[in-house]
């Protein structure tokens, strides 16, 4: 008996069987549904794997020494490397909309985590691949609205659901269910019978990965479905703690078992936050032999990169572990290490490997460069520009004039990247504070008065740089409401 099918009855077993099925019966509802579409040019599948609180420090590719990720360090061999890439924003909610909206904090619909979900008129990629031919799938941790909201991931776009989508499920890795949408699905809530009564027996990032392993397997193109490409964003909650049992003077970060750092000299915390990267590496590595297995690797765009950067809440020391590298600051931060995170690129066959590229991008550049990669036109008025010339060595930098982010955890605060130059406001009416990166990636010397120029092309960019729609209006020394807090989601 092969590996999956044990797996398959262990989770059949458990009562799980809707979960593994992502869409029965997937033949059929294929065939029939399209069949009248005639088949589109046999355009890449992109698979993106998303990881939370993850810094640009705590992989081997990056510098890191004390954590071991062989699968994503090969990965990275593998593609391009970007060592100047940014989140959406320092916290969650507001970083995955950049990602799916291709729109900065400036403008996007959901700015804070106590305001997240997406309106109907937001156009996310998964909407645009849908409409442009793409199957569709979401696997793991969304955060972007509710099940039955506008925001909630079916509604906008994405056919195929597994994962925590009520944020009430998102900060347990040890579930009792998970939410379910698809084709013929009727139950939307998988109940995870080995997580009944306080148990740990299934762990949800384990369930994530059995469960693109199959979506890859089903929705492979070939003639059966016309030869439908694919897009599965893999939204990993790893190493996400749970801030529920953080708070209460637990553990946060949940893992079956320390493994090879069972008998390091570190807290449990940082034990345990290094098991969950090894781990989320070792999903990684089956994700990439399952596309090589089926003979997807040369035509999928792989990308991996993390929501938001490490967080410190959590019990672990991220400076012992250089978790954010040399860089200042950590989740919920506009300093560098709360925003600056690794991003990686590997499409075999097609961009060279063992590329690094040290260029200013950002997660809001995800949408057009998916769009220009499926051969589609991305929506007017997006703050993102398509990575594509980049990754094809036709160009050496996406021409971002202005990188913008604002953030509610602190009170209102803005930063600004304008090529070397990073600009932070840390109050409303306060002076622009000023950074070279090239020569301060720190950003321990604030040189704002011996360049007013600059601070002046910034103050003026400022004026115009993000829309005030009802709550999100801030004057100088007043509250937002709904700001948010460090920690959770």
């Amino acid at each position: 008996m092969s590996k999956y099918s044990v797996i398959w009855r262990r989770l059949a077993a458990l009562g799980s069987v809707l979960f593994l099925c992502l869409g029965l019966p997937v033949l059929q509802a294929q065939t029939n549904s399209r069949h009248s579409r005639p088949p589109a040019p046999r355009r890449p599948n992109i698979l993106l794997i998303l990881a939370d609180n993850l810094g640009c420090g705590d992989l081997g590719c990056y510098g890191q020494t004390k954590i071991q990720t062989p699968n994503i360090d090969k990965l990275a061999s593998e593609g391009m490397r970007f060592t100047g890439f940014y989140a959406g924003a320092p916290a969650g909610a507001p970083s995955r909309c950049a990602l799916m909206s291709g729109l900065d904090t400036g403008h996007t619909p959901v700015r804070t985590k106590t305001s997240a979900t997406l309106p109907s008129s937001c156009m996310t990629v998964a909407l645009m691949l849908k409409q442009g031919g793409y199957a569709t799938g979401f696997i793991g941790k969304w955060g972007l609205g509710a099940p039955g909201t506008s925001g909630s991931p079916q509604r906008q776009g994405f056919e195929e659901v597994v994962g925590y989508v009520d944020p009430a499920q998102a900060e347990d890795y040890y579930p009792y269910s998970l939410s379910r949408y698809g084709p013929r699905v009727t139950a939307h809530q998988v109940i995870l019978a080995g997580n009944a009564g306080g148990r740990q027996g299934d762990y949800a990032p384990k369930l994530f990965t059995i469960a693109a392993l199959n979506f890859l397997r089903i929705h492979k193109p070939d003639q059966f479905n016309r030869h439908q490409s694919f897009f599965l964003c893999l939204a990993y909650p790893i190493p996400h703690a749970n801030p529920m049992v953080a708070r209460s003077g637990g553990n946060g970060t949940q893992v079956p078992g320390d493994g090879q750092y069972s008998d390091r000299d570190w807290s449990p915390a940082q034990k345990d936050r290094a098991a969950m990267i090894t781990r989320l590496d070792g999903y990684v590595g089956q994700i990439m032999a399952q596309l090589k297995r089926l003979q997807l690797d040369e035509n999928t765009l792989v990308v991996f990169t993390s929501a938001r950067g490490p967080a410190t809440d959590i019990g672990a020391d991220i400076k012992l572990s250089q978790s954010a590298g040399p860089l200042p600051g950590a989740n919920t931060d506009l300093y560098e290490g709360g925003i600056r995170v690794p991003f990686l690129a590997r499409w075999a066959g097609t961009i060279a490997p063992g590329q690094v590229n040290d260029q200013p991008a950002a997660l809001w550049d995800f949408l057009p460069t998916a769009d220009d990669i499926a051969r589609l036109k991305p929506p007017k008025g997006i703050d993102g520009l398509s990575l594509l010339p980049v990754l094809l060595s036709q160009a050496r930098a996406v021409h971002h004039k202005f990188l913008y982010w604002e953030s509610f955890a602190h009170g209102f605060q803005q930063a600004v990247r304008m090529g070397d130059w990073k600009a932070l406001r840390l109050k409303p009416g306060q002076p622009l504070e000023l950074f070279n990166l090239k020569k301060d990636p720190a950003e321990r010397h604030n040189v704002a008065k011996q360049n007013p120029g600059v601070v002046k092309r910034i103050e003026t960019y400022l004026k115009t740089a993000r829309t005030e729609p009802g709550r999100w209006t801030v004057k100088p020394g007043e509250a937002v409401e709904g700001a948010d807090k460090p920690g959770g989601t």
